[in-house]
């Protein structure tokens, strides 16, 4: 086919037009001598057009065609090609959507020929004909070959649409059903004498029990072995074992033809630890006594399917009964449900969104949903005991146990869901759950599903939309029962006239009833779902609003947040559907102007508050900065990528504000957290972790997009003060020092400017005007403070404290602690420094003078004028500076002696004093409880007025919304400070003694 040089010929043209990606290579493939008799047949060029990847397609094509043994074998795979269109399109459907059965073609040539018939009894063929398939194999590598040749046939059905997904997976279980009786086979054959004293049933577990195996999976087996007559019984267990160990190898093991899939044994009664073979007489004793949870749901799908089926139907008639009592075990229905969230947590952050089965939204989900509901609901109804899942739904659904409309939308998504993961794993037959993030991959299954226009547009779109559709009814089905919070209002009371709601706002306390009924007329007037579902909330919003500080304000914020989300379904159903997330918004719309704020700014971060602990549970630094790390590398440039950690810290922050605000405040089914210094640990510790990784994020942005991969120079940031410590609050700024050194061969000028160019960077994005909230880095605690350089080589700063060093400098050092950059410059660092913070001499008197000099003239010259000192918490007498500089006397003084003092943490650092004898139990006592007081309140006001403030707000709503928080109820706020004074001047007096009157 010779074109015009420059011009584009007709053939090129047609290709692109047909779905080529690459139609020169097309071109070029199309002109060989193996297509040469068919090279001008439109029938072949529409055929390749319609399979999932053309390009692939035809390449396979020619390596079959170069693997046929002559040119009578190519032309019989050509006339037959052309001439029959069943063959066609099964052949070149398989040839684009797998390149494995593709390399399984061009090694055996002949196996296409499987293909080629196309009769009644081949359209659903089931164990007896995969049977026969295997029939021939007499080792392992021959079965390889045969079960490929039979995958190939249940691929081409699939591909072509001739077999829906269930009826595949049913078809992948079948096929699987006949390898395993056929390695038994084998294995028996090796080891005849071990055959002969053992009855040994194999019974399917999981995908493979229930009908409803992937193309490529672990095929989960349970082993019961039996004594023949006369044989003793240990050692036919032991033959048993041996028997069942090598049909696992037959199937698993590596050989020239690669493998089959591995046999997994370990849902087995002790998992690993337990024998590979039990009697039924010991299944049955295990499972009566010593069985968990997840061992009676796994049983659901137990399926007798090789050896000894008599024996196997015996082991399920025996454990069947005990599967349908599961549900009557304490805690039965929280043990599946943390057996679900296990599942969660161990995905990695980067792989969530990607994660077909195990993700929110994924097969998963689907799966323990149903399970959950046979296990519940089949003890009295036999009909839900299947252990296929879509048959199961099909009747959770016929007997009303879920509703058909949720019913049938879930059967929808997790066939679609099976389809992506069928083709998925088609492609190279490789056990996968993750969808590729490719678009030759993306464009490959989305064609292959019937999504030709925009495939890689229509498959992202489709995925999602399924996914979130599972999660809904997930979420719905499994995790929380409906709580019908309306029911508990007085009948008159649910549904909510315009008179009703004048009455209960004034009954309520609401300050401005005109202004709150306006917002409630805006939420509940109408006909639109949107008002019905509002109007049903809206009786027991107002009652949970009412319980805090400032209701109007909650209702304020509620409107807000619907105006912003209420056309989106998951919202209202999110808050119609689960009591928790409902009471947990009001809670948190209800507490200040922080959490409101943080949530307004991206509204669909209320999820978090409809996910249980898990949603309002901070996330540990490792999975902070695993997911900022991930959202750099997603990014196209520094500024997009810090826009993302920016993102992701707003709405970290709002899960840290809204569990310390529901933990504060408690709710009707969990009491408020008793323990106030676990709320301050938790707060100072999340916002300091989600500090540490946003630095990281930022650093690595700037990073790579000045730098590349490398930087000329090692580089590290280390938290100071509060920051170090691990005691941040909501608006604190990030202290820091920066530190850096020059790679090999670097000169230091070029490796100081870059150091430079990267902090100046880092604090630009961190400070854009946004909508997420600013995260200011300070270096005021640097050498020479403001004066002094901004980034400093490890080798400056050694040599700067070796001469230079002041008091105040080594007192601040006392907190340090690498947050970010190089781990091991920054533990360099922490070595360097460990003898001016932990002075192996202690304190001479003369920095004991100095160090009480600065704090008596900071609590001089630094409290604001006009404030009441005895109510300042951070400079005030008995404040958070009178605790902390206490304890950091005692450090300095005894910690090179005292290893339990050696940590940056305040309330670590006078448990370890105390424990050193260093402090009595009661002073102490006295200094954490003035600490956490103190640190609470900064808290509070942060919370409740949006700013940062170290004083007890003068606006009485807004003091009173403190005392809320503190557990103070209305009217109290009196007790408050009284309670603040007098711990305060308590601690003072302990402060004197030991800060200033102590040896």
């Amino acid at each position: 086919m010779t074109s015009v040089p420059g011009r584009r010929s007709s053939t090129f043209t047609r290709l692109l037009r047909h779905g080529f990606t690459d139609p020169s290579a097309a071109e070029r493939l199309l002109d060989g001598p193996e297509l040469a008799a068919v090279r001008d047949d439109p029938v072949l060029l529409e055929a390749l057009g319609g399979t999932a990847d053309p390009d692939l397609a035809l390449l396979g094509l020619v390596r079959l065609l170069e693997a046929q043994t002559g040119a009578t074998g190519r032309q019989e795979l050509l006339d037959t090609l052309i001439a029959a269109k069943p063959l066609r399109d099964r052949l070149l459907g398989v040839l684009g959507a797998s390149e494995a059965l593709a390399d399984h073609l061009a090694r055996h040539a002949d196996d296409w020929q499987a293909l080629v018939t196309y009769e009644a009894r081949d359209l659903h063929p089931g164990v007896t004909e995969f049977e026969h398939g295997l029939a021939g194999a007499t080792d392992p590598v021959s079965l390889r070959v045969a079960y490929r040749r039979c995958l190939l046939s249940i691929a081409a059905r699939d591909v072509c649409g001739t077999t829906e997904v269930s009826e595949t997976a049913a078809e992948l279980a079948d096929l699987a059903t006949a390898t395993l009786r056929a390695a038994l086979a084998l294995a028996e054959a090796d080891a005849p004498e071990d055959a002969a004293l053992c009855r040994l049933a194999v019974v399917a577990m999981g995908k493979c029990g229930g009908h409803e195996l992937n193309y490529v999976s672990d095929v989960d087996v349970i082993f019961v072995g039996e004594a023949v007559n006369g044989a003793d019984e240990d050692k036919a267990l032991r033959a048993a074992a041996r028997l069942a160990a090598h049909m696992m190898r037959i199937c698993s093991a590596n050989t020239v033809e690669g493998t089959i899939w591995p046999v997994d044994a370990n849902l087995r009664p002790e998992g690993r630890n337990g024998p590979l073979v039990r009697t039924l007489a010991s299944h049955r004793a295990y499972y009566q006594r010593w069985a968990k949870t997840w061992e009676f749901q796994a049983l659901l799908k137990a399926r007798p399917v090789a050896g000894d089926l008599a024996l196997g139907e015996e082991y399920v008639a025996a454990l069947r009964p005990l599967v349908w009592q599961a549900a009557e075990r304490e805690n039965f229905v929280p043990d599946v449900q943390k057996m679900r969230r296990r599942v969660i947590d161990n995905i990695p952050t980067a792989e969530v969104d990607r994660q077909l089965k195990l993700g929110p939204g994924g097969l998963r989900d689907v799966e323990f949903a149903v399970q959950l509901l046979q296990l519940v609901h089949g003890r009295a109804d036999a009909s839900l005991r299947s252990g296929t899942t879509l048959d199961a739904l099909k009747a959770l659904a016929a007997g009303g146990y879920v509703g058909r409309a949720d019913a049938a939308q879930l059967d929808d998504a997790y066939r679609f869901l099976r389809s992506l993961e069928h083709r998925i794993q088609l492609f190279r037959l490789r056990r996968t759950h993750l969808v590729p993030e490719g678009d030759a991959d993306l464009r490959r299954i989305g064609r292959s599903l019937g999504l030709r226009t925009d495939p890689v547009t229509g498959l992202t779109r489709e995925w999602r939309r399924h996914a979130s559709v599972v999660r809904r009814l997930h979420e719905k089905l499994f995790y929380r029962p409906l709580l019908d919070a309306v029911a508990q209002l007085a009948p008159g009371e649910a549904r909510l006239s315009a008179a009703a709601a004048r009455e209960r706002l004034v009954a309520l306390g609401y300050a401005d009833p005109a202004a709150a009924l306006r917002h409630l007329e805006a939420l509940a007037s109408g006909v639109t779902r949107k008002a019905a579902i509002q109007r049903t909330l809206l009786p027991v919003l107002l009652g949970w609003f009412a319980d805090s500080a400032d209701p109007d304000a909650g209702l304020l914020n509620f409107r807000k947040v619907s105006d912003a989300l209420g056309k989106t379904p998951w919202y209202l159903r999110l808050l119609r559907d689960e009591g928790a997330a409902a009471e947990n918004l009001a809670r948190v719309l209800s507490a200040g102007r922080l959490a409101p704020d943080l949530l307004l700014r991206a509204p669909e971060a209320v999820a978090l508050l409809g996910d249980g602990d898990g949603g309002l549970r901070p996330r540990t630094r490792a999975h902070l900065e695993q997911e900022v790390l991930a959202a750099v590398r997603r990014a196209d440039g520094a500024t997009q990528a810090v826009d993302a950690a920016r993102g992701i810290r707003r709405r970290e922050l709002f899960r840290t504000a809204a569990t310390d605000i529901i933990g504060s405040y408690g709710t009707e089914s969990q009491p408020a957290e008793a323990d106030q210094g676990a709320l301050v640990d938790l707060v100072g510790g999340a916002v300091s972790d989600l500090t540490a990784a946003t630095l990281a994020g930022t650093l690595r942005a700037v990073v790579r997009e000045g730098w590349g991969d490398d930087l000329p120079t090692r580089f590290a940031i280390i938290g100071m003060g509060r920051f170090g410590g691990h005691e941040l609050g909501y608006g604190s700024d990030a202290d820091v020092l920066f530190v850096h050194e020059p790679r090999d061969g670097v000169d230091e000028r070029e490796a100081a400017d870059a150091a430079n160019k990267v902090v100046a960077e880092m604090r630009r994005l961190l400070q854009v005007p946004s909508a997420d909230p600013p995260l200011i880095v300070d270096a005021d605690l640097r050498p020479e403070g403001r004066s002094g350089p901004l980034v400093r080589t490890l080798k400056s700063y050694e040599a700067y404290y070796r001469r230079w060093s002041l008091v105040w400098e080594r007192h601040a050092l006392l907190r340090a602690e690498h947050v970010a950059g190089d781990e091991d410059l920054g533990r360099r660092f922490a070595e360097l420094i460990d003898p001016l913070r932990y002075p192996p001499a202690g304190l001479g008197e003369d920095d004991v003078r100095e160090i009480r000099r600065l704090k008596a003239r900071m609590e001089s010259e630094r409290l604001p004028r006009g404030t009441d000192p005895k109510l300042h918490v951070k400079l005030g007498p008995g404040g958070l500076s009178d605790v902390e500089w206490t304890v950091q006397l005692i450090q300095l003084r005894h910690a090179a002696h005292e290893p339990g003092l050696r940590t940056t943490r305040t309330r670590e650092a006078l448990a370890a004093a105390h424990a050193a004898g260093l402090i009595s139990a009661d002073d102490a006592g006295t200094l954490d409880e003035a600490w956490v007081l103190a640190t609470g309140v900064r808290n509070a006001v942060m919370l409740v007025r949006g700013r940062a403030g170290d004083t007890f707000p003068a606006d009485p709503r807004d003091l009173a919304a403190v005392g809320r928080y503190l557990g103070y109820g209305a009217g109290h706020a009196g007790d408050m400070l009284d309670v603040y004074r007098r711990t305060a001047r308590r601690a003072r007096g302990v402060m004197e003694e030991l800060f200033y009157g102590g040896s």
